[in-house]
């Protein structure tokens, strides 16, 4: 299990323990490369966001000398990016936090099996990125020059935040998330927080 909360690994083991056994666990790429190659689990519970490089970081390590290692994305973002980042880095699914325990475990199950698993609304975005209506490569090159940061606050105004919610959201001054929404605007060669809601809806971003 990889997560660099750990509170969140504690609780994931209390209800799943009773059905799977937990064998190693990483906080950072670094430490759940390293368990994955000690302990060889038959599926890696990953999240997304890491210290270190990211869920993908771990991927591309372990899938280098274990090609055949089984990987189910559990995370608390539901964003595109997310979902097609790990999938693409080799992933078998992707869930999210929000999932019950005993799905949790069927997940696994069914990866171990050899299956795909998906939330509902997240398969839509790996068959949009494979049919083409999602353009994969633009929305890696476009997000890249944003910070995790500068992400965040796009999310957040595309959703329709005030700048006072987004700045209460995220524990930082309106006149930072003022500065963000500039950067982002710039960066993306956008005009106004219309055009910026327009760009991160046609991306499924929001």
């Amino acid at each position: 299990m990889v997560d660099d909360h750990a509170m969140f690994r504690s609780g994931v083991k209390a209800e799943i323990g009773n059905d799977l056994e937990v064998v190693g666990e990483g906080h950072d790429v670094d430490s759940a490369v390293a368990a994955i190659r000690a302990t060889r689990p038959d599926v890696v519970l990953l999240d997304v966001h890491l210290p270190g490089g990211g869920g993908v970081g771990v991927l591309q390590q372990v899938l280098q000398g274990d090609p055949d290692a089984k990987f189910l994305g559990l995370s608390v973002s539901d964003a595109a990016e997310d979902v097609i980042g790990v999938i693409r880095a080799g992933a078998r699914g992707y869930v999210t936090k929000s999932i019950k325990p005993a799905e949790l475990v069927d997940a696994v199950r069914r990866i171990a099996d050899g299956d795909a698993v998906f939330s509902p609304r997240l398969a839509g975005f790996v068959l949009d990125a494979f049919s083409g209506s999602i353009d994969v490569a633009s929305v890696d090159e476009d997000l890249d020059r944003l910070s995790a940061r500068e992400r965040e606050v796009l999310r957040l105004i595309a959703r329709g935040y005030a700048y006072k919610e987004v700045a209460k959201e995220l524990f930082i001054s309106i006149k930072t998330v003022e500065t963000h929404v500039s950067s982002v605007l710039r960066k993306l060669q956008l005009s106004n927080r219309h055009q910026l809601t327009r760009w991160a809806t046609d991306r499924k971003l929001v």
